[in-house]
């Protein structure tokens, strides 16, 4: 006998096929049908006009620029914000409070605002640019720097909950067996916050993928040196050419997702592999 698919398990909640059915309205007039535009619009093509824009130098090194150094400071919050989020959650201290609510600066500030003021800072006669004897500002170095400032909070926010939640007992128990403090850290907490890390890397590098206002006063937009894929895109369309950028973006969004794809292949694969442990 056919048994009849069911959406979820009753609930004492009415509403459920109202509030479904929004969300796939939702979904679909915010997310799928703006994608599905898209590529309509970027395959309006053919292979003869798309495959200069997709292969020529300038967009090759703009892909490359932008993947490559959001990729880079994706790497670096992961380091940083797990440290940050260590010191928060572990240790209490004077203006801790203040540092915690320091994090979320990034999500309040423009990003235009943001950008002005690391130009500031960083350009060659700015506080901290002055400094050094080697450009910082208009350089990929500062591009780095700004992607830097917009994805930390993305992994200390994701990484702080679930460090609170490790039990301290836990890692009292390591101790009294004999673990050094090193091997409590790499043996007991880390594997639990694997999960949490790689969420954090991933939405951090999308973030920093698709960054424009922070990252377009510090970068000088220079051809072949400091041009992002967001730039280019934004010059396609300041010259009436909506194929060729949506082509631009098409492109971004596929490789984006792809990335994407793989770094929630291996969040899943953690998690299995940290449960099953």
């Amino acid at each position: 006998m056919a048994t009849r698919f069911r959406f979820k398990q009753p609930s004492i909640i009415p509403g459920f096929r109202l509030t479904f059915g929004f969300t796939l309205l939702y979904l679909g007039l915010i997310v799928v049908i703006p994608i599905i535009g898209l590529y309509v619009r970027a395959f309006s093509l053919d292979w003869d006009a798309f495959w200069p824009i997709a292969s020529g130098p300038r967009m090759l090194h703009a892909m490359k620029l932008s993947f490559g150094a959001s990729a880079l400071a994706a790497l670096f919050n992961v380091l940083t914000g797990t440290i940050i989020a260590w010191v928060l959650t572990r240790y209490r201290f004077p203006g801790r409070r203040i540092l915690d609510a320091t994090i979320d600066l990034p999500f309040a500030l423009p990003t235009a605002v943001a950008g002005i003021a690391l130009t500031a800072i960083y350009s060659p006669n700015g506080w901290i640019g002055s400094l050094f004897d080697f450009r910082i500002a208009y350089t990929p170095l500062g591009i780095w720097i700004a992607l830097v400032f917009i994805g930390l909070p993305f992994v200390v926010r994701t990484v702080q909950p679930v460090l609170e939640e490790v039990d301290l007992e836990v890692e009292e128990a390591s101790a009294t067996l004999g673990a050094s403090r090193r091997r409590t850290v790499f043996r007991v907490v880390m594997p639990t916050l694997v999960p949490a890390i790689l969420t954090g890397f991933a939405l951090a590098f999308a973030r920093a993928v698709g960054e424009y206002g922070s990252v377009i006063f510090i970068a000088g937009n220079l051809p072949n040196r400091t041009e992002i894929l967001p730039l280019l895109i934004v010059i396609r369309l300041e010259s009436n050419q909506e194929a060729a950028a949506a082509a631009i973006a098409a492109i971004m969004l596929t490789a984006s997702f792809l990335i994407l794809l793989l770094i929630n292949l291996l969040q899943a694969y953690s998690r299995r592999r940290s449960g099953n442990v």
